[in-house]
């Protein structure tokens, strides 16, 4: 195991600069979730700090050692990728025990880590298959066993779930949670599905547009987002968002469409200036008087309602777990828990916070 640091790294394709000066320190054994939008640049920092992408400016350390000039075979790490890349003409056991073979490791040290891998993975049964005869959800936990048995510093995962179904992947997850748990291993694990991070992670790192928007533990990011960036794509439902102004003379926001909402808190900002009032669905309660909005869609999902309604000209959901019985066009009012209330400057995105 072994501490990845991140300093000052660039990435540029000729004059296009694709990773803009990315700062990241990584602790010994942590699971650290690298999450954004496609393009943000998450996998070319991932194959950056393998070694499989130049370094265009700052250093990547693993341990005390910067490696920006390091092989990829040096590095002392492990990568487990979106495609299986299994040999298919090779059985499990051959796949997994293939990096070790080309190493010239002893044999018997070879088998005992298979054995390992294969009982910690679940595959003893399946050693002598070959991958045509597997599961995907088989083939991924042969793909992390390839990397297991090298015995890393570090594991790195490039969306490994991305092609199996939605239930294999909520079971694949938790499985690579309880394979951390058991190893202890530095983990940069790559995904575009804030879920998966939110549930996988013990910090998450938010890129976009090669930059890092915030880094912090999943519910700090949910309950305390930066900026309008992070607030809208960490959550799902996403956060609400309505624009209006604060009034600093009963200490509220007034919505564009007239509606007034007392603050808890008094934010850092001028009387009469425009801001964004952040809401989560799970947040909003039917009330008498509050935030008027319109029902358009009800979507049951069992537990839940999602209600998706229109607040002035915007769009927005609530979150109900009472099975309320509403109908498209029927006019509703809300009202916000109020600790749960943000503001965000709408020029610069940022949150406003309190005085």
């Amino acid at each position: 195991m072994a501490r990845v640091a991140i300093d000052n790294v660039c990435k540029s394709y000729g004059d296009v600069e694709v990773l803009h000066g990315i700062d990241i320190a990584i602790e010994d054994g942590e699971f650290v979730v690298l999450v954004g939008p496609s393009g943000c640049g998450k996998s070319t920092l991932l194959r950056m700090t393998a070694g499989l992408e130049s370094i265009t400016g700052g250093t990547v350390s693993i341990g005390d050692k910067v490696v920006n000039n390091v092989p990829p075979k040096d590095r002392d790490i492990a990568m487990v990728f979106q495609s299986y890349a299994l040999y298919p003409h090779k059985t499990v056991a051959a796949n997994m025990a293939f990096a070790l073979r080309m190493q010239k490791m002893d044999p018997k040290i070879i088998q005992q880590r298979l054995d390992d891998a294969a009982d910690i993975l679940g595959l003893t049964p399946f050693l002598k298959r070959y991958p045509r005869q597997l599961s995907g959800g088989q083939r991924q936990r042969v793909a992390m066993g390839r990397a297991i048995v090298r015995d890393p510093q570090v594991f790195l995962f490039d969306e490994p779930l991305s092609n199996l179904d939605a239930k294999l992947r909520v079971q694949m997850r938790t499985e690579i949670k309880e394979l951390h748990q058991r190893l202890q291993t530095t983990t940069i694990f790559v995904t575009h599905d804030q879920v998966e991070a939110m549930t996988m992670a013990d910090r998450i790192v938010v890129m976009n547009d090669g930059n890092v928007e915030q880094v912090g533990t999943p519910l700090d990011l949910y309950d305390n987002p930066r900026n309008l960036f992070v607030a809208t794509f960490i959550g799902s439902p996403a956060m609400n968002l309505i624009n209006g102004h604060y009034d600093a003379s009963d200490n509220c926001f007034v919505s564009t469409a007239g509606d007034r909402q007392e603050l808890t808190f008094v934010p850092d900002v001028e009387d009469g200036k425009s801001v964004i009032f952040g809401i989560r669905p799970e947040h909003l309660d039917l009330a008498e008087t509050g935030i008027s909005a319109t029902v358009s869609v009800i979507e049951p999902t069992g537990p839940e309602i999602m209600v998706f309604i229109r607040i002035g000209g915007e769009s927005g959901v609530v979150v109900f777990r009472e099975r309320h019985d509403f109908t498209p066009g029927q006019m509703i009012y809300l009202r916000p828990a109020g600790d749960k209330v943000h503001l965000f400057d709408p020029e610069s995105g940022m949150r406003i916070d309190s005085k």
